[in-house]
């Protein structure tokens, strides 16, 4: 007996929208998973809709999607860290070897001690000259001198018939530059230099044969003098003045002192000493009368100010009139007074290069640049107590001061002594 075929079961309907007519109502089936909040719904009123229109239909939210549940996380393997290699131990640094000592100044095992047993000496023919320096310096004292010239002749019309006489003996002053009684009482009043004591001669006459018989000059033309300073320095003046200092005559070795003095004996070989002196001396009655001016011109601008802007107006309508007479009838001759202290100084660093290299001719050369290192240090350490002074702020050199300097600095004087401190092949 045959059955009758299976009948297929029955799938419900898909539910329709609410808002259809006719759509099939089935009951809802529960998801699968707990259901989530949606957002929730806020009533609204119905609006008024103009005749024809279509009803408003309010925007249905999308619902968020369902976040499902992940497996939990497998923890990340930590790997091990390559550590650093262990340190090798290294050779041990080789122990400082000890440095040699320096011999104190006065031993003969110091690098700049020289022998001073010499037995014949060549005296050269010409003992002095006159450089292009010393000419240059008598140059340049020359407006000095016609100005003097004109404070003299001024000075010398209130004697009458008597001022020749005056002029004459202010001409003829200027030997007395190489006058041995003159030049010793410049040394003692002006420079503040004595003559050495026998223990002093002992240590300083060795040195100084040892420097003239290399320049082939006669030491005994000079005369030695000391200047109680516990500076380095050294003074070259007048016609026959060399003086050291107490520190430079205990404190360096006999070479050093030889580089020393035969940096002098260049000024005296060379016309500088005598020649800065003599336009010194001739310029000195230019000079005085330029601070009595000066100082008479202070004291009536002061008396001036008493009488308010009226005064001053006035004063400086004088003075200025006065000034510009003596310019003219001295065809500008005071205008290059102003300019002399400049070129002046000019020269004399000129000088001194030439007197180092004076020295440096004669051997002295390794010598004299410790003897210029110790200068340099000297200053170093004077700036910094000047700086000390002003609590710490540096003071800076004008440009104006270093065109006055009357010495060339370390540094220029160290470079024009290399062609001596290089060995000769």
């Amino acid at each position: 007996m045959t059955q009758p075929p299976p009948t297929p079961p029955e799938y419900p309907e898909p539910t329709g929208r609410p808002d259809q007519p006719g759509a099939a109502q089935v009951p809802h089936q529960a998801p699968p998973y707990p259901p989530y909040p949606r957002n929730p719904q806020y009533p609204h009123h119905p609006q008024q809709t103009a005749p024809g229109a279509s009803p408003y239909v309010p925007p249905q939210a999308t619902p968020a999607p369902p976040q499902y549940p992940t497996g939990p996380t497998a923890p990340q393997p930590v790997y091990p860290q390559a550590t650093a290699p262990p340190p090798y131990p290294h050779a041990p640094a080789p122990p400082p070897y000890p440095q040699a000592a320096v011999p104190p100044p006065g031993s003969p095992l110091h690098p700049h001690h020289i022998s001073t047993d010499r037995g014949r000496v060549h005296i050269a023919g010409q003992q002095r000259r006159t450089d292009a320096a010393a000419f240059g310096n008598l140059l340049l004292h020359l407006p000095n001198f016609l100005c003097s010239l004109v404070v003299v002749t001024l000075v010398s019309l209130l004697l009458g018939k008597l001022g020749i006489l005056l002029i004459l003996a202010w001409l003829a002053s200027g030997a007395l530059v190489f006058h041995r009684p003159t030049e010793s009482a410049l040394a003692r009043h002006l420079l503040r230099l004595r003559y050495p004591t026998p223990q002093e001669r002992a240590k300083l006459d060795p040195v100084w044969r040892e420097v003239t018989a290399r320049a082939g000059v006669d030491g005994r033309t000079y005369e030695l003098w000391v200047e109680d300073s516990d500076s380095l320095n050294a003074v070259a003046a007048a016609g026959h003045i060399v003086g050291v200092t107490r520190f430079a005559m205990n404190n360096l070795p006999n070479g050093e002192l030889a580089a020393v003095m035969a940096h002098e004996l260049g000024h005296h070989v060379g016309g500088h000493a005598w020649s800065g002196l003599l336009g010194y001396w001739y310029a000195l009655p230019g000079r005085i009368a330029w601070r009595l001016l000066r100082a008479v011109t202070g004291f009536l601008f002061q008396v001036s100010r008493a009488f308010s802007c009226v005064g001053v107006a006035f004063f400086g309508v004088c003075v200025g009139g006065l000034a510009l007479a003596t310019i003219t009838s001295l065809y500008g001759l005071p205008l290059l007074v102003l300019g002399m202290p400049y070129a002046l100084a000019a020269v004399g660093r000129r000088s001194e290069l030439r007197a180092d290299r004076h020295a440096a001719a004669l051997g002295f050369a390794p010598m004299l640049a410790a003897v210029l290192d110790k200068l340099h240090q000297q200053e170093q350490l004077r700036t910094a107590a000047l700086t000390a002074a002003h609590q710490g702020a540096p003071v800076p050199e004008t440009a104006a001061s270093r065109l006055l300097s009357s010495h060339p600095d370390y540094h220029t004087r160290l470079h024009h002594l290399q062609q001596y401190l290089q060995p000769t092949r």
